[in-house]
């Protein structure tokens, strides 16, 4: 898979030790930023990771901040992004199973390392579950509906 990732500053440290793991797993990654500690905004960089999702440059997106909650925000802001705030391996799996999640954010702050490389091996592996798909057309049908509307 090709996987889009990137960080606040918060995040920088964790996004390269996940960087690598994911590189480790076989998927081809592409580093959005940030490069470094040097305070940023987390805006910047989750718009990145989940456009490269939304315009088909990436498979699947990870955003890490320092809670993961305001990368999930700016994120469900594009269309057909369905990003999920995951610092456990249970929300990780129903993410990807119920939700069709492609975005993965991760609070650097919240989850160690160890963890965060789980909850990112099983968010890349977990398929689908097609049962799921009359829910997410709704979530299409909502959007589409929204950006008619302005």
């Amino acid at each position: 898979m090709r996987i889009a990732i990137g960080s606040d500053h918060g995040g920088f440290p964790l996004k390269e030790a996940l960087r690598a793991y994911v590189q480790g797993l076989g998927h081809t990654v592409t580093d959005m930023g940030t490069y470094s500690t040097v305070a940023c905004d987390y805006p910047d960089y989750a718009l990145k990771v989940a456009g490269a999702v939304a315009t088909g440059e990436a498979d699947r997106g990870i955003m890490i901040d320092g809670a993961g909650i305001g990368s999930g925000m700016v994120a469900n802001k594009l269309p057909g992004i369905r990003a999920a705030l995951c610092n456990d391996m249970y929300a990780a799996r129903n993410a990807r199973e119920h939700n069709d999640a492609n975005v993965l954010t991760l609070g650097a702050r919240v989850i160690g390392p160890g963890l965060a490389e789980e909850v990112v091996r099983l968010f890349l592996d977990t398929a689908f579950a097609t049962r799921h798909q009359p829910r997410i057309d709704k979530i299409h049908a909502l959007e589409r509906e929204l950006h008619r509307n302005g």
